[in-house]
């Protein structure tokens, strides 16, 4: 009996001994209680789970960050808002006091332009392309701002200059006046694929750095935002469903080597934020108008000179094509590059350098990426047959030449006076959209109006003065009306009128 006692005795003790020593230690309870700044009662640990190779985020974010400004931007208020003078008597006379209650509330006359009230300011996103301050926006990120300031991710903050914008493709570039700045890289749109990823990198609603990712959605796209009167508004979208809203327009598009692919510029929306679609400008595109902007001030616009309509199906019923691809010529010119090549009305258009374009904005963005005077093979399809064409693109004039910045080539004299184009940065200071800057009055016909160097002309009676031929259009017409009262004001902002052949 003593003896099973005894081995009872033993066998429970080495039973709770081993629970006791295989038990958990009731660390973590002790641990808060202990330390009031632990907030958690359960132990964080990493992941021993690795990423597979080309889905790593992290890199790409941490490359491009550093290189993607907050672009801020002040927009001055009119001229008529900021300064509101007597009515001179002279002015009594043409428009009686119903004038001065028209300025008084703000407002202007019947038939003239409304002028917003106020200033304001707004926020986008740039890229640095160079380590010596040069940045790439959106146009629509800076359009007539008076003043443009730019914050880095580390907070430094640069005042910037508006270099040259491109209202065409939406494309601005800022210089800053400092060095060794991070910058991304280009990277070749042309080798993006549909369904790789992306990030997008920007700052929107004024959330400063903020990266969200996606995948290629489709390449080539146009949808309507850039439709200008001269119709030379050029759309060949990337389009992704990273996340983009407003502050992110001018940010990068980069694939995941942080290279740089396109600039994010719109957003498919019936709210004004993100609701799956955004769109970029692709780097094969971008880079060819930065460097154009900073050559030669103005970009360097090369056109085939052909009326293109893409090939469906009804229209291969209608014209008996043999094809449902390519875009098909409608018509052209015969000075221009196509024609001069061999192009016909009816060809269909296949590929430009090898490259395949089966739309209109395809077949643009091709030619776009060339300059007036380049070489080009065009393939196209003629009854069935293939055919290929050597074309030397032309600019907008016909010619192989360069163009110059347009103040220049729009200045023109007039009576002895010289009339010249108000930069697009003096009109968004003065809150006014286009106008005429006169210079050299005294040896002209304009010394006895008691008007001065560098006034703008804005208005001759009812009609606004756009460009320097506008003044000359409508004060010949003014002579057969016995004179004209020409509006505009001086850089400073001062309003001023002048009465031009009154006797």
């Amino acid at each position: 009996m003593l003896g099973l006692l005894g081995s009872a005795i033993l066998g429970g003790g080495v039973a709770l001994g081993g629970y006791k020593l295989l038990e958990p230690a009731q660390l973590v309870p002790q641990a808060v209680a202990a330390d009031p700044q632990v907030r958690y009662t359960s132990e964080m640990r990493s992941t021993p789970y690795a990423v597979p190779e080309g889905l790593n985020f992290v890199a790409a974010a941490a490359a491009v960050t550093p290189a993607v400004v907050h672009v801020m931007t002040e927009y001055a208020a009119p001229a008529a808002d900021r300064r509101q003078q007597q009515m001179d008597p002279f002015l009594r006379q043409f428009f009686g006091d119903q004038y001065e209650q028209f300025q008084g509330q703000g407002q202007m006359p019947p038939g003239h332009p409304q002028v917003p009230q106020g200033g304001g300011s707004g926020s986008g996103s740039g890229v640095i392309i160079a380590a010596n301050g040069y940045i790439v926006t959106n146009y629509h990120v800076i359009e007539k701002a008076s003043k443009i300031e730019v914050v880095l991710d580390d907070k430094r903050k640069y005042d910037a200059e508006l270099v040259g914008a491109d209202p065409n493709t939406d494309l601005a570039v800022l210089k800053v006046k400092a060095d060794n700045l991070p910058f991304v890289k280009y990277g070749n749109s042309d080798d993006v694929k549909v369904g790789q990823w992306v990030l997008a990198v920007g700052n929107p609603f004024n959330l400063n750095s903020t990266v969200t990712a996606g995948i290629i959605s489709a390449k080539g796209r146009s949808i309507g935002i850039l439709n200008r009167k001269d119709n030379m508004g050029l759309e060949s979208f990337i389009q992704t469903d990273a996340v983009v809203n407003p502050g992110n327009s001018g940010g990068a598009l980069v694939n995941l080597n942080g290279d740089l692919i396109g600039i994010n510029s719109a957003i498919a929306s019936r709210t004004g934020t993100f609701e799956g679609y955004a769109f970029a400008i692709p780097s094969s595109l971008a880079s060819k108008v930065v460097d154009d902007l900073l050559k030669y001030k103005v970009v360097q616009r090369a056109l085939l000179g052909v009326q293109i309509r893409e090939v469906d199906a009804k229209l291969a019923a209608e014209k008996k094509l043999n094809t449902l691809n390519g875009v098909y010529v409608e018509g052209l010119s015969e000075s221009s590059s196509a024609a001069v090549a061999g192009i016909k009305s009816g060809d269909v258009i296949t590929r430009i350098n090898g490259v395949v374009v089966n739309t209109s904005s395809q077949l643009q963005e091709q030619v776009a990426r060339f300059r007036p005077g380049d070489r080009i093979k065009v393939s196209y399809l003629r009854g069935g047959t293939a055919g290929m064409a050597e074309a030397i693109l032309r600019n907008a004039t016909g010619t192989t030449g360069v163009v110059r910045e347009e103040a220049v080539a729009a200045s023109l004299k007039y009576e002895g006076a010289t009339l010249s184009v108000v930069p697009a940065r003096e009109q968004a200071k003065l809150g006014i959209e286009g106008g005429a800057k006169i210079t050299g009055i005294k040896g002209s016909n304009f010394r006895e109006s008691g008007m001065g160097d560098g006034f703008i002309i804005t208005r001759i009676d009812k009609n606004t003065v756009t460009k320097p031929a506008d003044v000359k259009t409508y004060l010949d017409q003014a002579r057969e009306n016995q004179g004209a009262l020409v509006e505009g004001l001086y850089p400073d902002g001062r309003k001023a009128y002048y009465p031009i052949g009154q006797e």
